[in-house]
């Protein structure tokens, strides 16, 4: 028989898995199933003076994937929730609305700034180009078998150079989602990404294996940890093996463990490497959106030098974002994501002197609160915006209209944001 204090604990377990629920799971997957998003509001930069379809480039019918998740049984969707132990690449065809959807009705429903209807985006098929062999771990795919398999990964890249060939941006961008979702989630997000910038470059959906259940977080993030490691292989890879000039990397919740744990490990491989030797890596900016991780992780990284590797590092923070709260609350640390009041002499200090790390707050935007305030990266026009300025269009934070807290080293939303941006954005484009 249990004993009170195992009851006690074993309530409290039940009671902290069920937090983590409410707050986790509408910040990080759109739907319980993963299968369909709603196009998200169009970014308010975007008007008749900014306008990502201008070229009327006619958007490819697929997005790029790579997954490190073990195939789905027949019937059910491409990839499953276990973990693969090698990188598979390939593309998913999206389709955008229901019935018949023109791309000139495509373009005039992206861009408006109040819509009502929904738009749904669903992934309609898979094709798999292959596997990564170099990133084979067998004591996770110990029944792989590369027989008829294309196991370089020359086909994905040969789609990769192709898409570079036709950009006016030689860039690859990569989106690296959070936690409880299935395959199909990232794609979709990737999807929209890609559709706001115009589909210049190529854009790949990262699809590490968390698992779309409700208590799954704590499993979800050793996964995490343990998808950093081809998540590194696949940054190797796109550096070596494609056209890429840089490649961008937006890392979500519990993704942002992915991307992190990946950087750090290229960091300590690259200790002695020359500057030289660093921009073959290729990494531009990198994007920390939401983040559930450990601050004290993260800085001890970016003490080892984890600047050193990327053009620039951007660390978004909310307080209003209730899932990351509830993340703190469980493991009684500070989180990376959240907004730091009391701001010690020495990250301070950090910060001033290194202008590569930008922290940014978000509290102050527009729509920045809605639902549980995690997923704010699609739901603020505001800061959909400053992501894909960024992106788009190599801004810094001043040039996107952000203004310097003044009281502290980061960059926050000031109450004319929009007028900012624009004024910025024509004088940039200006002088190009």
């Amino acid at each position: 028989m249990r004993s009170r204090d195992g009851l006690l604990k074993t309530s409290s377990m039940f009671a902290v898995c069920m937090m983590v629920s409410l707050f986790l799971i509408s910040g990080c997957s759109s739907s319980s199933k993963g299968e369909t998003i709603d196009l998200m509001p169009a970014p308010a930069i975007y008007s008749e003076f900014v306008n990502p379809f201008e070229n009327d480039v006619r958007p490819p019918n697929t997005v790029y994937y790579a997954t490190n998740r073990a195939p789905a049984v027949e019937g059910e969707l491409a990839y499953s929730s276990l973990r693969g132990g090698v990188l598979r690449f390939g593309a998913a065809s999206i389709k955008l609305g229901d019935g018949d959807f023109s791309w000139e009705e495509a373009k005039r429903v992206s861009l408006l700034k109040n819509r009502t209807d929904k738009y749904p985006l669903k992934v309609e098929n898979v094709t798999e180009y292959g596997v990564l062999g170099s990133s084979l771990n067998r004591f996770i795919a110990k029944d792989f078998n590369s027989t008829g398999v294309e196991t370089t990964g020359k086909e994905f890249a040969r789609h990769i150079d192709q898409q570079l060939a036709k950009s006016q941006r030689k860039d690859v961008f990569v989106y690296v989602h959070g936690y409880k979702v299935d395959f199909d989630n990232p794609i979709l997000v990737t999807a929209e990404l890609w559709h706001f910038l115009g589909y210049d470059g190529a854009f790949v959906a990262y699809s590490w294996p968390a698992t779309p259940k409700t208590l799954a977080y704590l499993s979800d993030l050793e996964t995490a940890e343990l998808s950093s490691y081809q998540f590194r292989a696949f940054l190797e890879f796109l550096a070596q093996s494609t056209d890429a000039e840089r490649i961008h990397i937006v890392g979500y919740s519990a993704g942002t463990r992915v991307v992190d744990k990946a950087l750090f490990q290229l960091t300590l491989a690259n200790k002695c490497a020359s500057k030289a030797e660093l921009k073959k890596l290729k990494l531009g900016h990198v994007m920390l959106i939401g983040s559930d991780m450990d601050g004290a992780i993260f800085a001890s990284n970016i003490r080892e030098g984890m600047l050193d590797i990327v053009d620039d590092l951007s660390v978004y923070v909310s307080d209003s974002d209730s899932a990351v709260a509830v993340a703190e609350w469980l493991f009684d640390w500070g989180r990376l994501g959240q907004v730091s009041r009391e701001m010690s002499a020495p990250v301070r200090n950090f910060l001033e002197a290194n202008p590569k790390l930008r922290v940014i707050d978000v509290t102050g935007a527009a729509d920045a609160d809605a639902g549980n305030g995690h997923g704010y990266f699609r739901d603020s026009p505001w800061v959909s915006s400053d992501i894909l300025m960024t992106l788009m269009y190599d801004l810094s934070p001043e040039e996107r209209g952000l203004a310097r807290n003044v009281e502290m080293p980061i960059w926050e939303f000031p109450a004319d944001y929009q007028k900012r941006l624009l004024e910025k954005l024509q004088i940039k484009l200006q002088t190009q």
